[in-house]
């Protein structure tokens, strides 16, 4: 029987799937076409044509990017030096990490890390390679304290240890395509009895806005599994792992979404939290569509030390 071109794209994405779980859990290995390609079973010629049509980048450019930016994560949010950055994300030495970290950024490691002193608490501003910054440090501040006060009045904030979660998912590359992967998780699951009123839809983050450009942040689009599904094709299986999560609860406008995780994380460096090297999620309540005020309801989980 002939196989279709959807059903070709569908195992690829499948395969895909596994390439993108093993490269975020090997950043400090060796990931060179011919060992991710046999993650995917595919001969390397074929593999590097499938991952750049998926991803729109070579495998390369995709590794060094994601080298660089869990690196620029990792200053923000840590204590490591230089040597253990490096080390941890697969340069070869200090020297390269800087040279290719400088290429992204446009400044040094050092350099970026005192631009974004997390000690004082400062929320990151530099955006991937567009070098924005608030222009003086008062109206810095300024808009530090409004933050604070809009999470304080918007948000409940609560230290919750979560349980271990099975999901479903299927993978998107950019916002802009989070609907259209939902759109897929439903139509799989529908048939099953996985949709009903009770179904918690979950967004998990893979990469940060604030560090990586808008088009190749990766974003899994989840429903909660209460029992063991089988899964295929295009349709992912994930976990969450229990553990320690700041939980801010939301009721907000699709246009605040931003403000407030920008709000929790600033909320988590004013109480001395430390992000954990995991993805943060949200957990919705409500369909925003039925909303009177066209508002969600919805639960925003930053892992934690």
């Amino acid at each position: 029987m002939k196989i279709s071109e959807k059903e070709k794209l569908t195992d690829y994405q499948a395969r895909i799937n596994r390439v993108f779980k093993y490269i975020d859990e090997n950043l400090d290995s060796d990931l060179s076409l011919d060992t991710v390609s046999k993650i995917a079973f595919f001969s390397p010629f074929h593999f590097h044509r499938i991952f750049k049509f998926i991803t729109t980048e070579p495998l390369n450019a995709f590794v060094t990017r994601k080298r660089v930016e869990k690196s620029a994560s990792s200053l923000i949010h840590k204590n490591f030096t230089i040597s253990e950055i490096s080390a941890k994300y697969g340069f070869k030495d200090n020297s390269s990490f800087t040279r290719t970290f400088k290429k992204y950024y446009g400044v040094s490691p050092t350099e970026f890390k005192k631009q974004n002193p997390n000690k004082f608490s400062k929320i990151r501003q530099l955006e991937s390679k567009n070098g924005q910054e608030y222009p003086d440090y008062d109206n810095y501040i300024c808009v530090i304290n409004n933050l604070k006060k809009w999470i304080k009045m918007n948000a409940k904030i609560e230290i919750k240890k979560m349980p271990k979660m099975d999901l479903a998912y299927v993978s998107s590359i950019g916002p802009q395509n989070v609907a259209d992967a939902y759109q897929k998780l439903i139509k799989w699951g529908t048939p099953q009895g996985l949709i009903n009123e009770q179904t918690k839809m979950i967004t998990i983050y893979h990469d940060s806005f604030k560090i990586t450009e808008a088009n190749k942040v990766r974003i899994s689009a989840c429903i909660l599994l209460s029992k063991p599904n089988e899964i295929e094709g295009e349709i992912g299986f994930a976990t969450i792992e229990e553990g320690k999560f700041i939980v801010g609860s939301f009721e907000i406008r699709l246009d605040e979404f931003e403000k407030s995780w920008t709000g929790l994380f600033v909320w988590m460096n004013e109480n001395g939290y430390k992000k954990a090297n995991r993805n943060p999620f949200e957990i919705y309540h409500n369909n925003f569509n039925e909303h009177p005020e066209r508002k969600a309801i919805v639960d925003f989980h930053i892992p934690i030390e």
